[in-house]
Formats: C-alpha cells, sequence, structure tokens
C-alpha cells in the first residue's frame, strides 16, 4: 500500500507464522534495517559451501554496505522475507524487480541447520504472493549446478519452470500465477507439515509438567496423575520449585534442571505466570505447549491481547500451543498411552478421534463416548482455540491409521474456507461428524479471537454440507453417529430391514425411517422373544441375517420391548454377530431398557478383549468370528481405514437409532457420488479485470464501498463473459424516445429507486412500450403513481424474453471469503428466505447442486406444464459469477437482480458491483498459520 507521500509502507499483511517440515513454526515477515545483525550472524554461522552457492565465491563477512543495501527494501521493486526462530535468521528469500517491470530477481539464503525443513519452498511461496501484488509476472533465477537442493525448491513448487544452461549457470525462469499444480504442491506441504506438528504433541518422547502439585484434587495434581496411570511410556517430569518430590518422583525447580529434552510442556500455573513460562520454555527448546491454564479475563480487550502474544511467543520459538483452558489431550495408542488431561482415567481404545474447543464440552464428550462404550484413538482440547485448531486434529486423522472418523465440537471457525478444503478431502475417506451452534460465527465465545460472519444465515451450513461432514447440533447426537461409523460399515443405500417383537413398534420404526430418507425394504411380523433365552436369540439371529439378505437391503434397525429372561448384553452381542458375518450395519433400539440415565457400560457389546484397560496395557485383538465376512480387498470401502471395533450401536429409542442411521445414510451417498471437476468457462480476460478492479480501487476510501455505475460494472463483467442487458437513465421524454429507438422496440421502463424496480404492484415497471406515443404516455402516468414515493428517477431498457425471474449475489465475508448465493426471485427469497449457498471455486456438481438447491427451484425445471429453461446457460453464469468472485476479494458485493432464465437462455435485466478494501483471507496462495 502506498501512502500519501507515494511511498510504501510497511507491508504487515506479508508477516505470517509457519510450520516447517519437521512440525516446528518460525516467523515469517518483511526483512527491516535493524535485521542487519541478525543477517550477519546468519552468513558467518553458514558454511564455506553454502557461501559460495549463494554468493558464487566465498566471503567471510558482509560489508557494511552489503547490509545497508539487503536490510534497506522499498516493498515493491525490492523485496526480501526473512523467517525467524527466536532473534535468529534462519532463512532469507528475495526478489529484485528487473528492465522488464513483470519479472523479478529472485535469490535464497537458508541456514545451514534449517536447510532440508522446507524453509525455502515457504519462502518462494510468500515471495510469489508478494511479487503478484506489486504487478509482478514471472521469476527468474541463476543457480550453480551444483546447488542441488535450490534446484530441488523451483522444480518441487508446482510452477512451469524453463531452464537453460549459460556459461556454467543454470538459468530458470518461471510465471508465478498459481497453477492447479502449484495450489496442489503447497496444500500437500501444508497437510504433512501441520500432521507432523500435532503428531508430535500427541506423541512426545517426554512430558513435563509445569505446576504440578502435591496437593490432591489440585489441577497440577491431576495432570501429573493421570499422565503417570495412564502408563504414559516416555518420561515424565514434574516441575514445583516448592516440592522435592512429586508423585514418588523426583521435582525440578524449573525446566533448565530437567536432564533430558522436553517434548511437551503441560502448563497449570497461575495467569500472572503464564507468559514467563512460555519464555522459559522457549529458552530451554520445548517442542509443544498443552496450556490447562484458564482463559485471560478480557479487561478492554487486554486477554485477548495477552492470548496473542503468548501465542506470537510459541511461534516464534518453534513451538505450537494447545489452549489456553484447554481440558488436554489422550492418545490410546499403546506405545504411547498418554492421558495428559483432566479426564478420570484413560479411555476405551477405539477409532473415533475427538475435538473439542471448549473445556467443558470435551468432559461431555467423553463422558457420552465412555458411557456408550466407544472407543478413542485420539483426544484434542484445544480450549480458546489460539493455535492449534480443529484443522490441524484433521489433517492429523487423515494420515493416522488408528482413527478411522472424526467428530468435532466447534465454537469458532479460525479458518473455514481451509476448513472446507480439508473437511472435502478428508469426509472422502473417514466420516467427519461435526456439531456446532447455529449463531456460530454471528457471535464469539470468550476468548476466541477469530473472525465472525456477515453472511446470511444457513450460510455456514452450506459450506458444512458442501464440505461433506455429518452436521448434527449436540454432542449426544454427534455420539449418536460416531457409535455407528466407528463400529459398522457404511451403509451401500437407504434401503433398510426393520425387526422388532411388537407390531405397532415395528410400524413407528418404519414410519420414522421414510421422514429420514430411508426406504424399508423388508418388514417382517413382530418376532416373538418370550420363549427362553435358547430359543429367543438363535430366533434372532436367523431373522435378521436373513432381512441383512434381501436384495436392496444396506442396514437394518432391530427394536426390542424387554423380553423375559433375556439380557440386554445377550441381546446385543447377538446382533453385533449378525452385523460382523453380513457386512452390513445393525442398530438396536431397545425401547423402554435402554435409558440415557443408566450407563451403556457392556450394552454395546464389545468382542472380549477389545476394551482399552484403564491402565493403558495395550489390549487383545478380539477373536475373528468363525463366520463372519472377510472384507474384499477390492472394495475401497472395506480396505479403507482400521478394523472396526464390531461393536453394536444401542440407542434408548428407535427415532434416536433413525436420525442417526439417516445422517449415516446420507453421508454414505455423498461419498460414493460424482464430485464432478473444476469447470473453466471460456472468454475470462483476467488481466483486464485486474487492471479495471486495480484502477477502481484507488477510489476506495477507508471502508466506505464504491458503487460502479452502470457502465463501469458492464465493463468488468464483460472481461468474465457476463453480459448485461442495457439500460438508459433519462431525465425527459425526449431523451426516453431516443435511447429506446437505439435499443429497439419493444422496450420496458423501470424506476431507478432500488426497492421500486422491480415492483409491477406499486407501478414501478411498465413492459412491452411498442412505440413512441406509448412510451410518453406510460412516462407521464408512471411519474404520477411513484411520486407519493419520492421516486421519480426512469430508465428504458430493451425487453429480454420472458422467463423465471433468479437472483444471483456473490459477497466478500470477513469469515468465509466468497460466497455465491442464489434464488428465485420474489416472495421465495423475500419471505421464505429460499436461498443456495456455495464457496468458491466450483465444480459442476457443485453448480447443479447450487441450481437445485432452493425449495421453488422446481420451477426451472418444468414446474405445473410450464417450459423447462435453459439451466446449463445458468450454471454457466454462476460459475463466471463464482470465478469472478474467487479472483477478486476486491469486490465487497455482486448482485444480478433480476436474472430472467428462459427456455433460449439467460439475461442480466440490472447489476449491483460494489468495490472495496478488503482484508486478506483467511486462505491465500501461501502457507501460513491463522493469526
Amino acid at each position: 500500500m502506498v501512502d500519501q507521500t507515494g511511498n510504501v509502507e510497511y507491508p504487515a499483511h506479508w508477516e505470517a507464522d509457519v510450520v516447517l517440515r519437521d512440525g516446528s513454526t518460525g516467523h515469517l515477515r518483511p526483512i527491516s534495517p535493524s535485521d542487519a545483525e541478525a543477517l550477519q550472524r546468519l552468513h558467518t554461522g553458514q558454511s564455506e559451501a553454502s557461501i559460495y552457492l549463494r554468493f558464487f565465491t566465498y566471503k567471510s563477512k558482509l560489508t557494511p554496505k552489503e547490509l545497508i543495501r539487503f536490510t534497506q527494501v522499498d516493498h515493491r521493486d525490492r523485496v526480501a522475507l526473512v523467517v525467524l526462530r527466536g532473534g535468529d535468521i534462519i532463512g532469507v528469500g528475495r526478489y529484485d524487480r528487473l528492465d522488464d517491470p513483470e519479472e523479478a530477481e529472485v535469490a535464497f539464503n537458508i541456514a545451514d541447520a534449517s536447510q532440508g525443513k522446507g524453509v525455502g519452498s515457504i519462502l518462494l511461496e510468500h515471495l510469489a504472493a508478494a511479487a503478484r501484488e506489486n504487478g509482478i509476472e514471472r521469476f527468474s533465477a541463476e543457480v550453480l549446478p551444483e546447488n542441488r537442493k535450490m534446484l530441488a525448491v523451483f522444480a518441487e513448487a508446482g510452477y512451469e519452470v524453463k531452464r537453460r544452461f549459460d556459461d556454467g549457470v543454470v538459468m530458470l525462469e518461471f510465471p508465478i500465477d498459481p497453477t492447479d499444480k502449484s495450489r496442489a504442491v503447497m496444500e500437500s506441504r501444508e497437510h504433512r507439515a501441520e500432521a507432523r506438528s500435532l503428531g508430535d504433541l500427541l506423541a512426545p518422547r517426554s512430558v513435563a509438567v509445569i505446576g504440578a502439585s502435591r496437593e490432591w484434587g489440585s489441577v497440577g495434581y491431576t495432570l501429573l496423575e493421570n499422565i503417570i496411570e495412564g502408563g504414559y511410556t516416555g518420561a515424565v517430569y514434574g516441575i514445583n520449585p516448592e516440592a522435592l518430590e512429586l508423585a514418588g518422583m523426583m521435582s525440578y525447580a524449573t525446566l533448565a534442571e530437567v536432564p533430558g529434552p522436553v517434548d511437551l510442556a503441560v502448563v497449570a500455573v497461575p495467569q500472572e505466570e503464564l507468559e514467563r513460562v512460555v519464555a522459559d520454555c522457549a529458552a530451554t527448546g520445548v517442542r509443544g505447549l498443552l496450556v490447562v491454564t484458564g482463559r485471560f479475563p478480557d479487561r478492554a480487550g487486554d486477554g485477548v491481547r495477552r492470548q496473542r502474544e503468548l501465542v506470537r511467543t510459541a511461534r516464534s520459538n518453534g513451538m505450537r500451543l494447545i489452549g489456553p483452558a484447554s481440558l488436554g489431550i489422550v492418545n490410546t495408542d499403546p506405545d504411547v498411552s498418554l492421558n495428559a488431561s483432566m479426564a478420570p482415567g484413560m479411555p476405551q481404545r477405539g477409532s473415533l478421534g475427538l475435538f473439542s474447543q471448549s473445556a467443558a464440552i470435551g468432559v461431555l464428550l467423553y463422558a457420552a463416548a465412555s458411557r456408550r462404550g466407544v472407543g478413542v484413538s485420539s483426544i484434542v482440547s484445544a480450549g480458546n482455540r489460539a493455535d492449534v485448531s480443529g484443522n490441524d486434529a484433521m489433517q492429523f486423522w487423515e494420515d493416522d491409521p488408528r482413527t478411522s472418523a472424526v467428530g468435532l465440537y466447534l465454537e469458532s471457525f479460525g479458518n473455514p474456507r481451509k476448513f472446507s478444503r480439508i473437511a472435502r478431502r478428508l469426509a472422502r475417506s473417514k466420516p467427519v461428524i461435526v456439531a456446532k451452534s447455529d449463531v456460530m460465527g454471528l457471535r464469539l465465545p470468550p476468548g476466541h479471537a477469530v473472525r465472525t460472519s456477515q453472511a446470511p444465515l444457513g450460510a455456514v451450513d452450506a459450506m458444512l454440507r458442501q464440505s461433506g461432514v455429518i452436521r448434527v447440533q449436540t454432542n449426544e447426537q454427534l455420539m449418536d453417529v460416531a457409535q455407528i461409523v466407528a463400529s459398522q460399515p457404511l451403509p451401500a443405500g437407504n434401503g433398510i430391514a426393520v425387526v422388532a417383537n411388537s407390531d405397532a413398534l415395528a410400524s413407528v420404526v418404519a414410519d420414522g425411517a421414510a421422514q429420514q430418507g430411508l426406504d424399508v425394504v423388508a418388514l417382517d411380523d413382530a418376532l416373538v422373544l418370550d420363549d427362553g433365552q435358547s430359543r429367543a436369540l438363535p430366533r434372532l439371529a436367523e431373522t435378521v441375517l436373513r432381512a441383512l439378505r434381501v436384495p436392496g437391503v444396506h442396514a437394518a434397525v432391530v427394536a426390542l420391548l424387554p423380553s423375559p429372561g433375556i439380557t440386554v448384553d445377550a441381546l446385543a452381542r447377538t446382533l453385533r454377530d449378525c452385523s460382523a458375518a453380513s457386512g452390513k450395519p445393525v442398530v438396536a433400539a431397545f425401547t423402554g431398557i435402554l435409558d440415557a440415565s443408566i450407563p451403556a457400560e457392556g450394552l454395546l457389546a464389545v468382542a472380549p478383549g477389545e476394551r482399552g484397560a484403564a491402565d493403558g496395557k495395550p489390549a487383545r485383538p478380539a477373536p475373528e468370528s468363525a463366520d463372519s465376512a472377510a472384507p474384499d480387498p477390492a472394495d475401497p470401502e472395506a480396505a479403507a481405514g482400521p478394523p472396526l471395533q464390531h461393536a453394536l450401536p444401542s440407542f434408548a429409542s428407535p427415532g434416536q437409532a433413525l436420525a442417526a442411521l439417516g445422517a449415516v445414510v446420507r453421508y454414505s451417498q455423498w461419498r460414493r457420488r460424482d464430485f464432478g471437476e473444476p469447470v473453466d468457462s471460456p472468454g475470462i480476460d483476467r488481466d483486464r479485470a485486474e487492471d479495471l478492479v486495480r484502477a477502481h480501487q484507488e477510489r476506495v476510501t477507508g471502508t466506505d464501498l464504491l458503487r460502479l455505475d452502470g457502465a463501469e460494472a458492464a465493463e468488468l463483467l464483460a472481461c468474465y463473459g457476463i453480459r448485461v442487458l442495457e439500460s438508459v437513465p433519462f431525465d425527459d421524454d425526449d431523451a426516453a424516445v431516443e435511447a429506446a429507438a437505439r435499443l429497439g422496440w419493444p422496450v420496458a421502463i423501470k424506476a431507478t429507486d432500488e426497492h421500486l424496480r422491480h415492483r409491477l404492484d406499486l407501478g414501478g415497471v411498465r413492459l412491452n412500450i411498442v412505440d413512441e406515443s406509448s412510451l410518453r404516455g406510460n412516462i407521464r402516468h408512471m411519474r404520477e403513481m411513484l411520486r407519493p414515493f419520492g421516486a421519480e428517477g426512469l430508465e428504458v431498457q430493451s425487453m429480454a424474453p420472458s422467463g423465471q425471474g433468479c437472483i444471483v449475489r456473490a459477497l466478500e465475508d470477513p469469515m468465509l471469503g466468497p460466497l455465491v448465493s442464489f434464488g428465485l426471485a420474489g416472495d421465495a427469497v423475500n419471505l421464505l428466505d429460499d436461498w443456495a449457498h456455495a464457496i468458491p471455486p466450483l465444480t459442476d456438481t457443485d453448480l447443479a447442486e447450487l441450481v437445485r438447491s432452493p425449495r421453488a427451484s422446481r420451477k426451472l425445471f418444468g414446474y405445473q406444464g410450464l417450459p423447462a429453461v435453459d439451466v446449463r446457460s445458468l450454471e454457466d453464469l454462476l460459475n463466471r459469477v463464482a470465478t469472478l468472485k474467487d479472483d477478486h476479494p476486491e469486490i465487497a458485493l455482486l448482485e444480478f437482480n433480476p436474472v430472467l432464465v428462459s427456455a433460449a437462455g439467460v439475461t442480466v435485466l440490472a447489476a449491483d458491483v460494489r468495490i472495496g478494501n478488503p482484508a486478506q483471507r483467511t486462505d491465500s496462495a501461501r502457507r501460513a498459520l491463522s493469526r
């Protein structure tokens, strides 16, 4: 950004916290003159070989003149970025604009100790983003042939690199616009680094509890005891300056006294000591922090500021931070067996990964999982989610072979675009269940320093649906779904069998199934179970297995009233064996037997040896049933993920069971669908659009929005192949007649007032005016009709083919980023809020769903005998709008109202385009942690 004197201001938005390849962190920012000493330290600490590869000669020190040149840049034609660890520079990357203003030469220098950690590729991504911002389109570089590491940085970045050999030097040149390949490379590197960073926290080789206590019942006492009693396999250190021994071990007064390295510091100290403790952890090389200490009191924003300072200190010294106000973390892997949490006892081992932000909700999830007998692979309670977030957890669980399903309870989003991107990828292989409040994103819980949304209600839920997650309302519903997906195969369709020991109960289940979109394919007469366990159980098994073999049946719902002489555990084990033998899910509703107030321990009928022991010792593997169906190695559904637990999902009511099964069926259908391909609309002139948007943005002042006039909007939209039917404002009748003659008869007259221009009933529109005399008469009459409203401005427009009126809207939301909305004009959107929303970029499948999602969309497909409209042209328009909005965050609002869709095509009658000064998007073409 250029200030009033013409100088480039310090680009603070280029600053970013980044995760390196080894999972550690660093801080990236533009270089400054104060970095001269640190830059000299970087240089003198390098080997002779590294110096030679950078400068093509050896120099023991940088001269004062070189230090001035390297550290004093203009942030436009000369840019330099550094990555810092503590007070040291571990990498620097720079570009210098060449005589060709669209090309710049780049160079990098990475500290020897940090080579191989991805510092160079991170610097290249951020340099490219800065260069594009400054109008540079190409990078070039001169690299010695023996500098294989730097050549690899360029070659593996995903750009189209051209090479030539000239005078002993490899000359490289490549365009820096993001490509599908470069984005894929960035996302892959981001995924590996962030998964590694959380994986190291969940599997540390050593843990220090800072604030450990001998006082029974205190937080420090409980944390240390739970780590030890959970059977943690690594080294444990208690840190307390006032205790000689803790939990039978020698205590240490400070971290500096600990005899070995500390991977994870569990911090449970008073709030006033947190800054000092985090600084001590940074000084002693701790790799990660788990902060259980509660949130800071927020006095005039001071709490949020102090929390951000904690995160800044942690990240700039290579540490990730979980918390503050975290319940803790759990890893049931027997090779780790870590219970660094306030949870009483090690949870049952299983394949469900759980994430929560609120410590209180974390307690509820833990209790619900224990009560239902659902085993977990790991638990992460992020508390205020100041650093480690649900995005990090999903990155880790995607690769974790011990996790087959993921459950998240969210109170806020730090980077929803990134969440959508990761969740969509993860959900294709593992179910992702998300519980959130309906107002999440509209207001923030205390201590959550993230953006809020200005998008319409329903936009966040639309983003979740687009991502493929299973959306639930409460943590109990989360566990309802989790106990199915963590223990049962996914159903291959929506056909179910209903088995019950009461005709009335079976009828209730069948009615409820229809409400969940389930098709009852098999429904037998009431099953008799009152003749003793030895007869009833084989009969139950035979009935259920026979029903599961019926063509079109993909799951069974078994609803049972109490039967004398048969234990619930025996029923559950029988049904569990039926599921294992058939390879299809079976859910049970023990109506009148299983109550939410009764612990369900034992009711899920987990096979012997499957439960994790409280002491953290490995559980014995369950023996395979002789009649169980072996998974087909050619079936991706069967081959993906860890082995299932073969537990029986049990519910207190049929409605609860059907709701959970219905959600799983819808997810299974989403997973099997065609996800589509990105659509490349022809005829887009991005360069021209970029020039126009940049010119318009220079007219924007502060937070105001600049509304483009008709000609300006039409010119910008034409760059994306969008034509707006010309409309000509007029002040007198003669001007209207002249405009109508030029546009061509027949014409329409509209009020320019945005509230009246679509209101035929209020006299704001006159259609099909065929000649001059009719035009003059209509103008006179409209002015009389509109005078009471104080709206006398009129415009003339040629008539468009008649069709269904629609509204297309796109906006730049502070939280979600670009959002495209679609609805049918009139009462559908004005009164019923019948909108569909989607987050760009969109595939052809996304576009088809966007058009068909509004309830009123049936009117587009031949409703009540009317001809179907040209839906393909409508989808093309929506894709062009989505592409435009994705390319330009400067476009704060774009609205087409109305769009007429007919059998012959699409006509945009009016466009409202507004330009603003956008905040940086939360998910850009560079790797950066949320701040």
